[in-house]
């Protein structure tokens, strides 16, 4: 018991202090210096540039063994595996009632913050050994995002998949780049390495500054009326997580790739939710609330999450 209060303490000091950073974005929006506008500006700042340099990092600073490449596969699998399990965990509940806005209820289920909140938090509790395994969970949100993700919002419509969404973003991009440095043990010159690591760097304050603006523009007062979302949070925060940890367990994963695969899977609904809503004629009100409600109570989940995985049975 000792144990894990003492790993629930040091999670929740490193989530704490991705929350303090993110209360500086509400109070920057409040008083006009870094607004919502400026915010969703800087979003594709973080999804084009700043988030790649992070993953290709990773892969930088991991070191090939054929331990690490197995970490990385089993990563990948566990990802994928997390987000079939919201996808399905969330059908029975959302098949039948809100069906205006039951994809946006399923979407919020499935997807989690991977980016934006499981890489700043793997690499603040990790390292960039974290980091090199949650970039797996990219991979995993990216191609399911653009392929079932968009067949949820646009379900009953007459669509078309964009495969070159699918394969030209940023998130698989980068690890086509990462990956084959990281198996062949190629370190670029440093006039070139350098900077990916000092872009990398502006990963957890920027996107826990343009989160805090977001918050800042929620309604705050209606935010925890909706019963809706209460299951969204109960399958995104705990279910899933729960479930994949005793996958791992069975799989006897490290412990370093356990607490990795928990952060991913155990991530606050995915911004992507806000994103694709707006994209596809969505309540973007409603997602909003959604991934505002589900990170609040990740400040309590994540912790416990992470201190249980790091728990020896």
């Amino acid at each position: 018991m000792t144990l894990f209060l003492q790993n629930m303490g040091a999670a929740a000091g490193q989530v704490l202090v991705l929350y303090i950073i993110a209360a500086v974005g509400f109070i920057a929006d409040r008083l006009n210096v870094f607004t919502e506008k400026t915010a969703r500006a800087t979003n594709d700042l973080m999804f084009y540039v700043v988030t790649p340099c992070v993953i290709i990092n990773s892969f930088l600073g991991t070191g090939f063994s054929s331990e690490a490449a197995k970490g990385f596969a089993a990563a990948l699998g566990c990802s994928f595996l997390a987000h079939f399990l919201g996808i399905f965990a969330a059908a029975p509940f959302f098949n039948k009632r809100d069906k205006e806005n039951s994809a946006v209820y399923k979407f919020a289920s499935a997807y989690g913050n991977v980016g934006y909140m499981a890489l700043p938090l793997a690499n603040a509790v990790l390292g960039s050994e974290g980091v090199f395994y949650c970039s797996g969970g990219v991979i995993a949100l990216n191609t399911l995002a653009f392929t079932h993700g968009i067949w949820l919002m646009n379900k009953g419509k007459n669509i078309k998949f964009d495969i070159k969404s699918l394969i030209l973003n940023p998130g698989v991009i980068s690890v086509i780049i990462g990956l084959p440095l990281f198996l062949f043990s190629i370190r670029p010159p440093e006039i070139i390495y350098k900077p990916i690591q000092l872009i990398s760097d502006l990963n957890t304050p920027l996107a826990m500054l343009i989160f805090g603006t977001y918050i800042s523009n929620t309604d705050l007062k209606t935010l925890f009326k909706n019963t809706s979302q209460y299951i969204v949070t109960a399958i995104r925060l705990v279910a899933v997580p729960l479930t994949m940890l005793c996958v791992c367990r069975f799989l006897k994963l490290p412990p370093v790739l356990t607490t990795a695969c928990m952060i991913s899977a155990a991530a606050p609904s995915a911004n992507n939710t806000v994103m694709f809503s707006a994209k596809y004629g969505k309540d973007t009100g409603l997602a909003s609330k959604i991934v505002a409600f589900s990170s609040f109570v990740s400040i309590v989940t994540l912790p416990v999450m992470i201190a249980v995985s790091q728990l020896r049975f």
